[in-house]
Formats: structure tokens, sequence, C-alpha cells
């Protein structure tokens, strides 16, 4: 006498959940070893280019108005332009969400000025213009102390600050916002007449930045 066996429904579908795991997991594996593989390649291409920091340096800033009206109101004009350097043979640079403004003994004197944004390629320099102005901006009590007292100096040290946002660009692929901020350090003439009104205060050029990403 023959002997037939038969599985129950419950062994069945038992199976049949064993076959699916076992296909999820393959699927599962599958993705993440493509997807380990992109982030391998793409971290091989950043450290073999591995791009340098742009550079800024300060090729004029003229000053035009630096005045108080009240003793703790200022009133200022700046005529900024800088100079900028993507250093690297392979790698393009988008500039997005600049600013620039001026600050005088750890106060900020002007309003931030809006650059537009910018794609900078492979060891090109743009230059960037911007006119910084403040019209009657608070300021601390003993500004009109400071100011008197460079004015009997002879000079005043002024900083340009550049601030936004920078996207590396490496073949098609650009990477995410990297915040940076440019300070560009300024000594400048600036003589008794400084409050009278003058074409131009005072006058820097050839000023080496400091860029931080």
């Amino acid at each position: 006498m023959s002997q037939v066996l038969s599985k129950s429904p419950k062994h069945c579908a038992e199976k049949q959940s064993f076959t699916i795991d076992k296909s999820y997991k393959k699927l599962f594996f599958a993705f993440s070893s493509f997807f380990t593989i992109v982030l391998a390649f793409i971290f091989l291409i950043w450290l073999t280019l591995h791009p340098s920091k742009p550079r800024f340096s300060l090729t004029q800033a003229d000053i035009y108005r630096f005045n108080l009206t009240r003793p703790s109101l200022l009133n200022s004009s700046i005529q900024l332009t800088l100079l900028s350097l993507n250093p690297n043979k392979r790698v393009g640079i988008y500039y997005d969400e600049l600013q620039a403004y001026a600050s005088y003994k750890g106060q900020q004197i002007t309003v931030d000025t809006y650059i537009p944004p910018f794609y900078q390629g492979h060891e090109e320099n743009n230059l960037l213009t911007a006119f910084l102005q403040g019209d009657a901006l608070p300021v601390a009590p003993s500004f009109g102390y400071e100011v008197g007292r460079d004015q009997s100096a002879g000079r005043m040290v002024l900083s340009l600050k550049v601030i936004g946002k920078l996207r590396w660009k490496v073949g098609t692929w650009v990477s995410g916002r990297y915040r940076f901020n440019v300070n560009c350090v300024s000594v400048m003439a600036f003589g008794p007449n400084a409050a009278s009104i003058s074409p131009i205060i005072g006058s820097s050029r050839g000023t080496q930045c400091s860029t931080d990403v």
C-alpha cells in the first residue's frame, strides 16, 4: 500500500512567508550594497580632489561718509571691491545667499548688503563690488570717543565681512550647502576732516582676507 503525504495549509503558508522574507532580504542587501558602493565612490572622488576653500582679497575700499548725527547715531557709506579666487583645478564653486557689511570696534556700521549669487569655474577669479550704507544706525555711547581717538591717531581699523553659503561642483555632482565667512581687516588713513563732506574720507587697497568654511 502506498503512502500519500500531504501538507497542511499552515505548513504551506509558513513556507510561502519564508520565501517572501528571503526575497526581501536579498533585495535589501542588493540595495544596501549598491548604495554603499555609490557613497564610497563619491567619498573616493572627494578624497582625491579634496577641494580647497576659496580665497578672497580686498582690492579697494573707500569711505565716503562716516559721521555721527547724534552721540549714538551713525551715518556711513563705503564702496567695497573684493577679488574672489577658486584655487581648485577640478572643482567649481556655487556661491549662494551672499551678504556684505562693515564693522568698526566690534559694532556693525552698515546694514547687510545683498550680493548676487554666481558660479566660479576651475581656477577662476571674479571681482565683487558692493556699496555698503548705514543711515542713523544706533551705536554705543563710547563710539564717538573711539572715532575721535582714531582721528587723532590718523588711522582706523575697519572690518569688511562677507557671509553666505557655497556648494562644491565635481563633474555633474553638486554638494550640499556649506556656510562660509570672509573677514577683511583694513587699516585706513583717517584724518580730522573725516566728519566733513569729502569725496573720499578714507581708502585702502591690497588687503588679504581670511576665509572660514
